[in-house]
């Protein structure tokens, strides 16, 4: 099992996120990294918000790694998706990624340390982006200190040219977690997040009529953890959040300008699994980056359409990790869900391997 650390988010999600290492012994060292991941998700869902569907597939993503100096992880390399059940692969794109580390401060260009690794909430960042939209493109500054986290990012997803038939796409945002209260005799944990993303789609060098979108997702609440003296129980938590959402757009496409939601869970993690239990409440909340699910408009394919202005949801979470070896995590996901709505039970369930491991290869230390 994963050993315990402080968790970011609603979610506990360490067996998806990996920190890139930028330390001092590894100055002037040539260095292979490899990241694998092997996913498997089915979802059993029969409503007209986000139909059901299955994901299974495997990614890869060696990358060659170089450190001029103590501060500073230069790589590049290749990401390879393959969807099982089509013969050909359904990405192929090269990484660069760039990394100065001074203290608690961290800036990233190129290739950012993305998706889950943000912490984001799923009803602002879906948990499947990690399978659709591996990779992240842009600027990225982190600060990481007793007191304060903090994760502002760019990610530039379309490059428009001058005659495009397209509209440019950037989405970017901020997270950052304030430690109010902090007793590590008695394991209590007291933290304010603060959770901003915007998403922007427009451009003015395209041959399309198509009017700009500019959207804003805001979360905010309060987490509470208590680590527990047991051997099996080993904590308890809640987090409890206010999501807002707004169309900033001087043309709106959407059926809601705005809107709400309200956000709680409480769980416990166990020496075998991780509970926790979920309850979603949402009035006209769009986020387009976020889990479906959790949006008053249709995803689906057969009712585009449809939209549901209130939108209440009781989710049940269990989860599990396992080490395998060093580097190897397996992680199992089952969560079942009521939708006050349709008074109906749906549900899905995931198996994933996350492969993260690096190799020295040799010193390029100059005389």
């Amino acid at each position: 099992m994963l050993t315990a650390a402080p968790v970011r988010a609603q979610l506990d999600n360490r067996a998806f996120q990996h920190h890139l290492p930028v330390r001092s012994e590894y100055a002037h060292s040539l260095r292979l990294a490899v990241q694998g991941f092997l996913f498997s998700k089915d979802n059993e869902y029969f409503n007209k918000i986000f139909e059901g569907r299955t994901y299974y597939g495997t990614q890869l993503m060696p990358r060659l790694v170089y450190f001029p100096s103590a501060g500073l992880r230069l790589e590049a390399g290749i990401f390879l998706y393959k969807d099982y059940g089509t013969p050909r692969l359904r990405q192929v794109r090269p990484v660069f990624t760039a990394i100065y580390q001074h203290g608690p401060h961290r800036i990233v260009f190129g290739n950012l340390e993305g998706h889950l690794n943000h912490g984001y909430v799923e009803p602002l960042f879906d948990f499947e982006r990690v399978m659709l939209n591996r990779l992240e493109e842009g600027m990225q500054y982190r600060l990481n200190t007793r007191r304060f986290d903090v994760d502002a990012w760019v990610d530039w997803q379309r490059q428009q040219y001058r005659f495009s038939n397209f509209q440019e796409e950037v989405a970017g945002g901020l997270v950052a977690e304030a430690t109010l209260a902090r007793d590590s005799t008695r394991g209590w944990l007291l933290r304010l997040p603060f959770q901003f993303l915007a998403t922007h789609r427009g451009g003015q060098i395209d041959t399309i009529d198509k009017p700009l979108q500019t959207l804003f997702n805001v979360a905010s609440g309060l987490r509470v953890r208590k680590e527990l003296p047991s051997s099996f129980f080993h904590a308890v938590h809640f987090d409890g959040y206010f999501t807002y959402f707004n169309d900033y757009s001087f043309t709106r496409e959407l059926p809601f300008a705005s809107g709400t939601g309200l956000y709680l869970n409480a769980g416990t993690d166990t020496r075998l699994t991780k509970l926790q239990l979920s309850y979603w409440q949402g009035q006209g909340f769009v986020a387009p980056l976020g889990g479906p699910l959790y949006q008053s408009v249709s995803y689906t394919v057969n009712s585009p359409g449809y939209t549901e202005k209130n939108r209440q949801l009781l989710i049940a979470r269990f989860f599990s990790d396992y080490t395998l070896t060093e580097g190897l995590v397996l992680s199992t996901r089952f969560e079942p869900f009521y939708d006050f709505n349709r008074g109906e039970v749906e549900f899905s369930f995931g198996a994933y391997l996350n492969f993260n491991h690096e190799f020295f290869l040799t010193s390029l230390r100059r005389d």
